[in-house]
């Protein structure tokens, strides 16, 4: 096989391919595409319909006025697109929300004539997905084996996990929260992570995307812990939406809060990214809920507990 040459629309493709030693053959990625740093001088070849900065309802209205009209979300450079002549374009079908679909690029190559470019498009719903499509990524750049490690090497580090949770019978229950206005809670993989890491999870169903909840269900719920993780936000930009929860009503009644269970992850870099650090985002977890048995140093980075 010739040396390809890849444009990843997806963060988390984007980061296998790294993790992959593959990154030498990446030509352009996504505006979402921001790590490793070592990606950040690639040409962007996408960008959001939506205005950036905006609110978590803001952004709620306007992803849903522009779904009304039967649009994406999202816009492709179809003019760099062409001028990268990729072997490659890796993206997903999982969520229109999320990043650039499967339709999108599939558009934009048709108006390309004569583009050779091979699609693959992701779709996991659920954790062994997440690790199905490393090694589909691996064999579809003829580097089968390196994917098999990869998989291998995170199996192990799930596997320390599974091992010090046999002595342990204690299982907090916990609502991860995926988004702040309206209020969504994590779907898909999530719930299997909680429960990976010795929690239980509440109003959210793996496999399944992520719903809408009222807030009198999460009340009714009352989780021993609260994680709040919304989709594409990090630490600082959920603390600056956080009063969007503070002000619901007895808000200080629910046990996650009396009991000072409440904690804020970056959710844009660990539990949203289908990818290696999907681990990562396991092993958050267990520090959150098992704090006397797992200590991964992602405290301050990763996550924070909230103290209201």
């Amino acid at each position: 096989m010739k040396s390809p040459k890849i444009i990843s629309l997806l963060p988390a493709v984007t980061e296998i391919i790294y993790a992959l030693g593959m990154s030498d053959h990446l030509v352009g990625r996504s505006h979402e595409c921001d790590y490793p740093e070592s990606i950040s001088h690639l040409p962007i070849c996408s960008k959001a319909k939506f205005i950036s900065g905006s609110s978590s309802l803001q952004i709620d209205e306007q992803v849903k006025s522009i779904l009304s009209e039967a649009l994406s979300i999202y816009e492709i450079d179809e003019e760099k697109l062409a001028a990268l002549q990729p072997d490659f374009i890796i993206t997903q079908a999982q969520c229109d929300v999320c990043a650039v679909s499967l339709e999108d690029v599939n558009k934009a190559l048709k108006n390309q004539v004569g583009s050779s470019a091979q699609v693959l498009s992701l779709e996991p719903k659920n954790f062994k997905d997440i690790l199905d499509d490393i090694e589909r990524i691996a064999i579809a750049l003829d580097v089968p084996e390196k994917g098999r490690q990869m998989v291998e090497e995170l199996n192990e580090r799930i596997e320390i996990i599974q091992h010090k949770l046999k002595f342990i019978d204690h299982k907090p229950t916990m609502v991860c929260v995926e988004w702040l206005e309206p209020i969504m809670t994590a779907g898909n993989w999530t719930p299997e992570l909680v429960e990976m890491a010795g929690g239980v999870s509440l109003l959210a169903e793996a496999g399944k995307h992520s719903g809408y909840k009222t807030w009198e269900e999460i009340a009714l719920a009352n989780p021993d812990i609260l994680l709040i993780m919304p989709c594409g936000f990090s630490i600082n930009r959920t603390f600056s939406e956080i009063d969007v929860l503070l002000k619901k009503p007895n808000f200080s009644e629910l046990k996650a809060v009396r009991n000072k269970q409440v904690y804020i992850a970056d959710g844009n870099q660990f539990f949203n990214r289908s990818g290696p650090r999907i681990v990562d985002s396991l092993e958050i977890l267990a520090e959150i809920i098992h704090p006397n048995q797992f200590f991964f140093g992602y405290e301050g980075n990763g996550w924070m507990k909230f103290s209201v």
